[in-house]
């Protein structure tokens, strides 16, 4: 009897190893979310978030691939950083790298602009920094173009303020996503290349901006823009006026062009310019 009673008492042992295999095996392993990620926003489209789906963002000072938000500003606008990225489908590992701030901590950047959160976010979705003082903007995989504030330094190597005199001072103007200066020139017409060779001999000094456009800051408005045939090339334009880069300009942020061949000559271009005539 005490042989049975201990074979029930094995069976029932084992019966108990297998249902708590079976249950273990029914477990449903929630995905790690990735450090970064693609959300989708009524207003702004695709959005860029860290894990937890908070919204990242670009600062318009950051041109030069390096953060000009310090001290009290991060009390706002608090950086972002992970060692190790991971990316959802529709973002590209190799578009992320750390830099190493001023202060000595290091920061995630994304195509080059380093990556902040915003305080006044509070939920998953927020996007409540967009457009602060029309320098601070989501973070998105398909902007064309960048709104950038910086100092004007010409190809002289002089500062210059937005009236193209000499002197220091911050300037906004548009840029490529990469941080690369987009001109005017003072004697184009609207929609009409005045400068361009029709064997672009001289495109190398003043390159035309071939641009396809895609989503752009929302500082600006997407109807200021168009495209001019430009003996069978496309040349984007801004509010009639042709947009042009400076070859001299060959590092993220430069500007040189403002000053080339006489300051004022090449403009920059902003929300503040005239509709060409």
């Amino acid at each position: 009897m005490k042989k049975m009673n201990k074979l029930i008492l094995i069976f029932a042992f084992i019966s108990t190893l297998i249902s708590c295999s079976s249950d273990d095996d029914n477990t449903t392993v929630e995905p790690i979310a990735n450090v970064v990620r693609l959300a989708d926003d009524a207003t702004h489209g695709s959005i860029i978030t860290d894990a937890g789906g908070m919204t990242l963002y670009f600062f318009s000072k950051d041109a030069k691939q390096t953060s000009e938000c310090l001290d009290g500003c991060l009390d706002v606008w608090p950086i972002f950083y992970d060692a190790n990225i991971t990316v959802d489908d529709g973002l590209s590992v190799s578009d992320f790298a750390t830099i190493t701030r001023t202060d000595g901590t290091k920061q995630t950047t994304y195509q080059g602009w380093p990556l902040y959160y915003f305080t006044n976010d509070a939920a998953e979705g927020d996007t409540n920094g967009d457009n602060v003082n029309n320098v601070w903007f989501v973070a998105k995989p398909d902007y064309s173009l960048m709104y950038v504030v910086s100092q004007l330094v010409g190809h002289d190597g002089l500062n210059y303020t937005n009236e193209y005199i000499e002197g220091d001072g911050s300037t906004s103007y548009i840029t490529d996503i990469n941080g690369i200066t987009l001109y005017t020139f003072i004697n184009d017409t609207n929609g009409v290349n005045n400068f361009t060779a029709p064997d672009f001999s001289n495109n190398g000094v003043w390159p035309i901006a071939e641009i396809s456009l895609d989503r752009i800051p929302s500082i600006l408005n997407n109807s200021d823009f168009d495209t001019i045939d430009v003996f069978g090339r496309t040349q984007l334009t801004y509010k009639g006026w042709p947009l042009y880069y400076f070859g001299q300009d060959t590092e993220r942020g430069d500007n040189k062009g403002i000053s080339f061949p006489s300051p004022g000559v090449w403009p920059i271009a902003n929300v503040e310019t005239e509709v060409a005539q």
